[in-house]
């Protein structure tokens, strides 16, 4: 993990504030309030705190799409403002806002021409993501036929299209199942060793716990904790000792041992460590599909992303040879085989259809009789205005 001995800082805050004001101009709400902060680069930062604590406000200003009341911000050296500055961040919402009439692909076709990509690059780019994110599979479906977890996935995709220094996710496992949850935290970590800075806000604690190095807990629109998670969690005053299985005499031996130097047995205790919840989950589906288990909901994620490796050279090499990116298009199934014998049956079949023409309705009795006194009625009419 970098941090300001050897480099800056990637978002800086000194003084922050945002006070949103009522028409006419009185404060109506102090959002965030005199925050400092450092975010450096590699790092994973949980902004956590519960609703209305000023997180939201905060990654708007981060964004630009905010600006502040108060205080001075910067991100990557420059304002957040700057359309140079917009180039090199990620940003994933709480809720995905996508064109619902795009298919997946098209959705990332579009995000990275704004960016600014080449067509060679976007259908790389959009090919490889959608296989990182599982969604290959539904690549020409439209995006407002898609399920929350399945449009999280692709809102993940969107915010990775451009490559980003900075990466900013808002609750990111929102909507997805603990597989899902698990390649996104895969991702992160990913994303960490390659010098990428990411900050999250998520109230999943555990996932939180799993990715971040340091956390800044905000309440009433200030940081009221700081730190990494080793300084913030540990229990100084207790201690704790795992092994391997013991046998009762050395578990015997080890008891008296504790009691001779506590005095009582009551203040310790001896158990076993147990595997978390996501563990053993993500171990019962491991063992589906080594069994070639099939599933037809959403399908794990594949390898990361190429471009999302240190291989941008061989990336260049391709796209300046002019070589076409091929695009993987669905298999044909081939038609299927008729039996010379099904053929003669389906001629005689027809030739009957064609030859037996409809027979012409008869009327029905209660209808002819009906016509017969209308006859008869008009008749009797005639004579009348006829004199007869």
């Amino acid at each position: 993990m970098m941090t300001k001995e050897n480099n800056p800082p990637v978002a800086s805050a000194v003084g922050l504030t945002k006070i949103f004001r009522d028409f006419w101009g009185r404060p109506k709400a102090k959002a965030v309030v005199d925050i400092d902060f450092n975010v450096y680069p590699g790092e994973v930062i949980g902004l956590l705190g519960p609703n209305g604590s000023g997180k939201s406000t905060t990654v708007k200003m981060l964004l630009g799409l905010l600006y502040p009341t108060a205080g001075t911000l910067s991100v990557l050296g420059r304002s957040p403002r700057a359309v140079d500055t917009k180039r090199e961040i990620g940003y994933l919402p709480e809720e995905s806002y996508l064109y619902k009439y795009l298919t997946a692909s098209e959705t990332l076709d579009f995000f990275g021409a704004l960016f600014g990509l080449s067509a060679a690059e976007r259908r790389l780019r959009t090919e490889q993501l959608l296989e990182m994110v599982g969604l290959s599979h539904a690549k020409r479906r439209r995006v407002g036929e898609f399920s929350k977890g399945m449009a999280r996935r692709i809102g993940l995709a969107q915010a990775m299209i451009n490559d980003p220094a900075l990466l900013i996710l808002d609750e990111p496992t929102s909507g997805l199942d603990p597989l899902g949850c698990k390649e996104v935290k895969d991702l992160i970590l990913h994303l960490k060793k390659r010098g990428k800075t990411v900050i999250v806000t998520s109230h999943m604690l555990s996932d939180v716990e799993d990715i971040c190095d340091r956390v800044m807990i905000m309440y009433g629109g200030k940081i009221r904790a700081e730190g990494t998670l080793n300084e913030l969690l540990t229990i100084t005053d207790a201690s704790r000792i795992t092994t391997p299985q013991l046998s009762p005499e050395v578990t015997a031996k080890v008891l008296k041992i504790l009691r001779e130097n506590f005095g009582s047995s009551e203040e310790f205790q001896v158990d076993h460590p147990r595997k978390s919840l996501e563990e053993f989950f993500l171990e019962v589906i491991a063992s589906a599909r080594r069994d070639s288990v099939e599933t037809a909901g959403v399908v794990s994620g594949g390898q990361i992303a190429g471009y999302l490796n240190d291989d941008k050279d061989s990336l260049l090499q391709t796209l300046t040879k002019g070589e076409a990116v091929p695009e993987a298009r669905p298999a044909i199934p081939e038609p299927a085989e008729t039996s010379r014998a099904e053929l003669e049956a389906d001629n005689i079949r027809l030739k009957k259809l064609t030859a037996e023409a409809p027979a012409k309705a008869e009327p029905e009795p209660a209808a002819h009789q009906a016509a017969e006194k209308l006859a008869e009625a008009n008749d009797k009419l005639k004579d009348l205005l006829s004199g007869k």
